[in-house]
């Protein structure tokens, strides 16, 4: 009789443990929950206070020169007459640069690490291409200065100015005396400082191609450029897009490293062996300088314009990545 009391008594108890269970768990879900969306929450209340900011500090810039502190190259502080075309054309140009040199070269790394690379070498090859991205900006900025810089006044910049600075239509784009600094400086050490970030992205979406599919077009007879021409890439095309981005974000706000080589030079020139400036490289000059509110909420208005040129590039990149998984998606 006891043991018919307690054999019922057993299942009676296992859906109350159940139910406690599945309460608990309901508890905790509504907690993760609401800890997420606070954290998102908090991540838009940061980013609306910067834009916040920025607006307030770069105001009284804006009231002064208009649509004009856009327009105008001339920056004086004497005078207190700010432009900002000259240091926003720097930062598009180096960025070009950077993505010309950048993207063909973290490219083809990606390609040999993924198809050609053999075994012993992969591994040692990955983790040096990712060191790149550990090296601070400044270690980067001594180095042009001091072993880039000198290279190219003597060899590099020589040569194009005698070669390709003869030729027609492009040739205005190399004159001028080889400084060394200048804007190709800057944007060739932005783009070694971009390798990383391009080819890391690059070599894992490469290898999340299904191996059965490459196999089957080796099989059809395709080379190795047929295969990553017509197999890899379309299968990857959204994740390489994201790098190449995800560079060019990088290579827009770098500040330190610029501002070692770009020569700092607030004017336009057409040659881009010619000194120059970026956005960031004139703030990190001349924000410790910065004497009265219009010189002070200049450089705060170009931290604005270099917000909204990040925002753009990266809604943009958005924008075409959605495209393209719908495109893929029909």
């Amino acid at each position: 009789m006891a043991s018919a009391t307690v054999t019922e008594a057993v299942p009676s108890a296992l859906p109350r443990e159940i139910l406690k269970i599945a309460r608990r768990q309901r508890v905790q879900d509504r907690w993760f929950h609401l800890a997420c969306l606070f954290f998102a929450i908090l991540v838009l209340a940061l980013l609306g206070g910067v834009i916040v900011s920025l607006i307030d500090g770069a105001l009284p810039a804006l009231r002064k020169f208009g649509l004009g502190f856009v327009t105008a190259e001339v920056w004086n502080p004497v005078t207190e007459e700010f432009g900002a075309l000259a240091p926003i054309y720097g930062t598009l140009v180096t960025s070009l640069i950077a993505m010309l040199v950048g993207v063909p070269v973290s490219f083809g790394i990606a390609l040999f690490m993924t198809e050609l690379c053999p075994m012993w070498l992969k591994r040692p090859l990955g983790i040096a291409v990712e060191l790149l991205a550990g090296i601070p900006s400044i270690i980067y900025g001594i180095w042009g200065l001091f072993v880039l810089a000198p290279f190219l006044q003597s060899v590099v910049q020589p040569f194009l100015i005698h070669t390709l600075g003869t030729l027609p239509g492009i040739g205005f784009l190399f004159k001028g005396p080889p400084y060394g600094i200048g804007v190709l400086t800057a944007g060739l050490i932005l783009s070694i400082m971009i390798l990383p970030f391009i080819s890391s992205i690059m070599r894992d979406v490469f290898e999340t191609v299904p191996p059965i599919l490459k196999e089957s077009a080796y099989g059809l007879g395709a080379t190795t450029w047929e295969v990553v021409w017509k197999v890899v890439l379309p299968y990857s095309r959204v994740g390489v897009t994201g790098g190449i981005m995800l560079g060019l974000g990088r290579a827009l706000g770098e500040t330190m490293a610029v501002t070692f080589v770009i020569g700092n030079a607030h004017r336009i020139s057409g040659s881009i062996l010619a000194p120059g400036t970026t956005i960031s490289a004139a703030i990190a000059n001349e924000f410790t300088e910065a004497v009265g509110e219009t010189y002070t909420s200049s450089l705060i208005a170009l931290g604005l314009l270099l917000f909204a040129i990040t925002f753009l590039v990266l809604a943009c990149a958005k924008f075409m990545l959605l495209r393209m998984q719908k495109k893929a998606g029909g």
